[in-house]
């Protein structure tokens, strides 16, 4: 301030310029005073000229560093924090993985041992329905096949059977009589000059039967040749039982 006021002494006419440059440098002044102060632990002041600000040198690639590094770190965290939370979450999925297998596994246990306790129950269950059945009814005896013997006798007997079983009357005296009669007891016999041989169907067999009567005649269940012995029997009886009541009342052509 006192240096202000000699320049005011030594120069009575200021121009406008010269006084607002000194206006100028006095505000400076005061701003250096006011900012120049030093610490405390000093306790000196300083007056006068302002000081000169210190250059500061801002570096934009040093803040770029910074803020890669920082940036660095943040990534760097949230990539293991990702890493913890993907681990985490791959340790729950096993865990649920092997809780379902497990749960899978016991379900398929529990269910072989079901299966395998209704199969002993129907297996129990059929041999006591076979028990009781064979409890129930009596052991029944096969029954051998009746044998005839291949002659005259043994065509008329098995005929008597067949004719029983089918409702056809007849008794051995009677078909004896009349096959003795008709045929000699030849199975292969064929009459070659009554009216039935001019009319083209001469009679065949034991009991002399015309084709057209065997075919209507014929019992089921014998052969359709019509020289069989037992065929020509049973169907020749068949008709006799039809036209005479039974080939016991024949006792001429018939």
């Amino acid at each position: 301030m006192p240096q202000n006021f000699q320049i005011r002494r030594l120069s009575p006419a200021l121009t406008k310029h010269r006084k607002i440059a000194i206006a100028g440098v006095s505000t400076l002044g005061a701003a250096a005073i006011a900012f120049s102060a030093v610490p405390s632990s000093a306790k000196t002041i300083t007056t006068g000229a302002p000081a000169s600000a210190p250059h500061v040198a801002y570096s934009s690639e040093r803040i770029q560093d910074v803020k890669g590094a920082v940036t660095d770190q943040l990534a760097t965290q949230t990539v293991k924090v990702e890493a913890i939370t993907a681990k985490k979450q791959a340790a729950l999925d096993t865990a649920a993985k092997k809780a379902a297998t497990a749960a899978a596994k016991k379900t398929a246990a529990a269910a072989a041992v079901k299966k395998a306790a209704q199969q002993r129950a129907a297996e129990a269950h059929a041999v006591q329905a076979a028990a009781g059945r064979s409890a129930a009814r009596p052991a029944v005896k096969p029954v051998a096949a009746k044998s005839y013997a291949n002659n005259l006798d043994g065509w008329i007997r098995q005929s008597l059977d067949i004719m029983k079983s089918k409702g056809i009357p007849g008794s051995y005296s009677g078909l004896h009589r009349n096959i003795i009669r008709e045929s000699s007891g030849n199975p292969r016999a064929i009459n070659d000059w009554d009216v039935n041989a001019v009319n083209g169907i001469p009679s065949k067999g034991l009991l002399q039967v015309i084709p057209p009567t065997f075919a209507a005649y014929h019992v089921a269940g014998t052969s359709w040749n019509i020289y069989d012995p037992v065929a020509n029997i049973t169907a020749a009886c068949n008709y006799a039982a039809d036209k005479y009541g039974s080939m016991d009342n024949v006792n001429s052509a018939y």
